[in-house]
């Protein structure tokens, strides 16, 4: 076996393999440091989300409550308390002949020591990479796989073998500078810092290709790619708080739908970073929704206060059911408390 580290992507989509199915995953990177060779896990965005959170949330102390929806946390807590210690957690394929470790084609083992000897538990690999950091064991990966599906890594960024072009840049990684402030508002550089996730990609693996976004002509769109959709999709952003908190937050942008069969709109909000990107912002936060139908470019607004404890702030558009919708001209401001846009 061979000891990995779990590196998480930002918020964007990777280089995706041709004839791949990862449309709505988010990469993360196991790197094997020792052999400067690393291999791409897809998970679902709110399966790397929890992930990215787990580190922070265990830095508190000892005895403070468990954030609601952290089960994994729970559970290494449980099992510590009931004699049981998590050893290692080991990310398996599904099947030998799958060309690529995604949510739905990757397994993990989780070894558990009891008073009865070593037993073996499986389930998702979401599960098990945070309950692995979670119970701060390692991640590991067998050798085999490492030797078919990992690439090499020259220097230090393991993440650059599997970016887009526009995504390989240095600002904004992970482990470098936080990101307080919006970045390619103008979609100069495609899709970059945006991310495309929703309820939609929650509905399984037939229903991932349901909605799609693109950037052109310095404006964004969500479409519809089939007659009827499941759920919906929200293409946002996500910048960290800190910078906002006890300020009021406006975000602006011109929107034109096309054949809209349910809701799209303008969102924002700020909350917490393990909520999911889809309830944060529609059920949240503020929105300012377009009508049924086909429309012109209009202009739409909408403010939030963000509060002391918000962690992050998501901003973007939403689409449920058939129908587009484009997005230009975004921006977001600030407000000194007390006064208003």
């Amino acid at each position: 076996m061979t000891v990995v580290r779990v590196v998480l992507a930002d918020p964007r989509s990777g280089r995706v393999p041709a004839g791949s199915s990862v449309n709505g995953q988010q990469l993360i990177v196991l790197a094997d440091d020792a052999g400067q060779r690393a291999v791409p896990l897809w998970l679902g965005v709110v399966d790397a989300k929890l992930l990215l959170a787990l580190p922070v949330l265990l830095e508190r102390p000892a005895g403070d409550a468990v954030m609601a929806g952290v089960l994994e946390e729970m559970a290494a807590r449980l099992l510590h308390a009931a004699g049981v210690a998590v050893t290692a957690v080991d990310i398996e394929p599904a099947s030998e002949d799958v060309p690529e470790l995604r949510s739905d084609t990757a397994w993990a083992r989780a070894g558990l020591a009891t008073a009865a000897g070593t037993r073996h538990v499986m389930v998702s690999a979401g599960y098990g990479l945070k309950l692995a950091v979670a119970a701060g064991v390692p991640v590991r990966v067998a050798d085999a796989v490492m030797d078919r599906r990992a690439v090499p890594v020259q220097g230090e960024d393991v993440l650059a073998p599997f970016l887009l072009p526009a995504a390989g840049r240095s600002q904004g990684r992970p482990g470098q500078a936080r990101r307080f402030e919006p970045r390619n508002m103008a979609f100069a550089d495609g899709l970059d810092r945006w991310e495309l996730a929703g309820s939609f990609l929650a509905a399984g693996r037939p229903h991932w290709q349901d909605y799609s976004c693109a950037a052109a002509d310095r404006s964004a769109v969500v479409t519809s790619a089939v007659p009827e959709p499941s759920g919906s999709a929200v293409l946002f952003q996500e910048i960290f708080a800190e910078d906002y908190r006890g300020r009021t937050v406006t975000f602006r942008g011109q929107l034109r739908t096309a054949g809209v069969a349910g809701r799209a709109g303008l969102h924002l909000a700020a909350g917490r970073a393990v909520d999911p990107p889809g309830v944060l912002l529609r059920d949240r936060g503020g929105s300012s929704l377009t009508g049924p139908g086909s429309s012109d470019w209009s202009r739409h607004e909408v403010t939030v206060p963000v509060p002391q404890e918000a962690g992050v702030i998501r901003f973007g558009i939403s689409l449920t059911g058939r129908g587009r919708i484009e997005l230009r001209n975004p921006e977001l401001s600030t407000a000194r408390p007390g006064t208003h846009e």
